[in-house]
């Protein structure tokens, strides 16, 4: 029985749960800072500070936003931005087309004032060709780019012009390179003779045929003279292909012929190579040209109605012919007056 009549409270170590050894290894380890709280008093004591959980390592890879996560807000500020701009270019373009129109009024101003300054001296006097005044012959026919043939078509009638007096000078040329041709060879002289009538058939004629009826189209609109400017120029460029070849006895000195005098003299025939390189530049730029010309002439709304229109018109308006169809007419009244006075009689 003693050992049941024992306390056990009397050993205070025996049963007492905080002396365990697994509680004693956590009370041993306590932070300074929770040595001195107590969570049950009134004092504004700072609360013990937070343990730092380890982190993962920050990530080096940068972070991209996808399309569909761009804010609205940066939408709406884009097109904030872009209303001014906007604004801006078209502000600009029609500031480059008021000047343009602007331009395109003081050039109208410009014409119609020397026309009528024109008017009032005595009409347009011919300036071209440009001859002495003290000449018997003065000039044929009136040109002058800035007053006759619009802005947009100046550029190209000047080039025309240019490739006009180019060919008339290639020639010249042709004729010198005939002539050095027939003192090699005696029995070229046909074809010296053939430069020289080349020379002075061709050069007129070019001017007459194809290049006024492309300034008058031009000055005036015309669907008649563009064709017959067409119709021409296809000729002319025929004529080009042709003084480019060379053909031998044609008055040309072309690749066939220089290759031929190469063979007699070498200095005659590098001239002769030269004059038939300018033939065929002449061939090439000619035919550049047309394109372009047909190219403007589809844009001024010109056709092959307007040209019969206007053929017509310009034949009843003519005074020869009109003076013409009245004698046909008299005569034919007459005739028949006269067969049935006869009928009559008998």
């Amino acid at each position: 029985m003693a050992d049941f009549d024992n306390n056990p409270f009397v050993d205070p170590d025996l049963n007492n749960p905080f002396k365990d050894p697994s509680v004693t290894q956590v009370t041993r380890n306590v932070p300074p800072a929770l040595e001195e709280y107590n969570p049950f008093s009134d004092s504004k004591t700072a609360p013990p500070p937070k343990v730092k959980m380890p982190t993962a390592a920050p990530s080096t890879q940068p972070a991209i936003m996808k399309p569909t996560e761009e804010s609205p807000a940066y939408n709406q500020i884009a097109k904030v931005h872009s209303f001014p701009q906007e604004h801006a270019l078209a502000q600009a373009e029609l500031l480059k087309r008021q000047e343009e129109l602007e331009r395109k009024a003081a050039e109208l101003d410009r014409r119609e004032r020397e026309i009528q300054s024109l008017n009032q001296s005595g009409g347009r006097k011919n300036n071209w060709p440009p001859l002495p005044s003290n000449l018997p012959v003065g000039p044929c026919f009136y040109q002058d780019f800035s007053v006759d043939i619009p802005i947009e078509f100046q550029k190209t009638v000047k080039i025309m012009y240019y490739l006009w007096m180019f060919h008339t000078v290639t020639l010249f040329v042709n004729v010198f390179g005939c002539l050095a041709w027939f003192f090699v060879d005696s029995s070229r002289g046909v074809d010296f003779g053939l430069a020289i009538l080349w020379f002075l058939l061709f050069t007129p004629c070019s001017f007459v045929c194809w290049y006024r009826p492309l300034y008058g189209a031009f000055r005036s609109d015309s669907s008649f003279r563009f064709f017959v400017f067409f119709f021409v120029y296809i000729c002319q460029f025929a004529v080009h292909v042709l003084q480019a070849a060379g053909f031998q006895g044609w008055g040309n000195c072309g690749w066939i012929s220089a290759l031929t005098g190469l063979n007699k003299n070498i200095p005659i025939g590098i001239m002769m190579i030269i004059i038939a390189a300018l033939f065929t530049a002449s061939a090439v730029i000619s035919l550049v040209m047309f394109k372009k010309v047909h190219g403007l002439y589809r844009t001024t709304g010109a056709s092959f109605e307007k040209a019969q229109q206007e053929f017509a018109t310009g034949v009843m308006s003519n005074k020869t012919v009109q003076t013409a169809a009245a004698n046909a007419a008299t005569s034919a009244a007459s005739s028949a007056a006269q067969n049935a006075f006869k009928a009559n009689q008998m």
